[in-house]
């Protein structure tokens, strides 16, 4: 739990993210942390996250929800690195054969990442829209677009 003040920061400074509440990473840490992972800095500070979930109506899918990786430490390939780690960890004793994630159509970092992890895990990548722009309530979002990866090897 103590990640969740941190983990907030490397979102809200991200400048892409949905913020959430800092309320939320912290339960997020307590909550999600067997489906989410941090990668810390010599100093013991977190420095780049994954979180995510095991759908609740399909336990074979785990739903990536947010990536981040501070400032001073992007460009590296730690989100890719992090996002395998993850992977690893899942498909072992959890049963999670495919990852999911939803992608706005301007988030090319993202989408690069995605890509590169189906590409890196020889998966199937397919999309399709989610969540169209008009249903979010500010009238100003973009649409989510489904990634869904997989299978995935064990």
């Amino acid at each position: 739990m103590e990640d969740g003040a941190a983990i907030w920061r490397i979102a809200r400074d991200s400048e892409v993210l949905d913020l959430n509440s800092s309320y939320s990473y912290l339960l997020w840490c307590r909550d999600f942390a067997a489906t989410s992972i941090v990668a810390r800095g010599r100093d013991g500070e977190p420095l780049a996250f994954v979180t995510g979930y095991v759908r609740p109506d399909r336990p074979e899918a785990l739903v990536v929800w947010q990536v981040a990786v501070d400032a001073a430490h992007r460009g590296r390939g730690l989100a890719g690195v992090l996002l395998d780690a993850l992977t690893a960890k899942v498909t072992g004793g959890r049963g999670v054969r495919e990852i999911e994630t939803t992608i706005t159509p301007d988030n090319t970092a993202s989408d690069r990442l995605f890509t590169s992890f189906a590409e890196r895990h020889d998966a199937a990548l397919r999309r399709e829209v989610l969540f169209d722009g008009g249903l979010f309530p500010e009238g100003t979002h973009q649409p989510e677009v489904l990634y869904r990866i997989g299978p995935l090897a064990a």
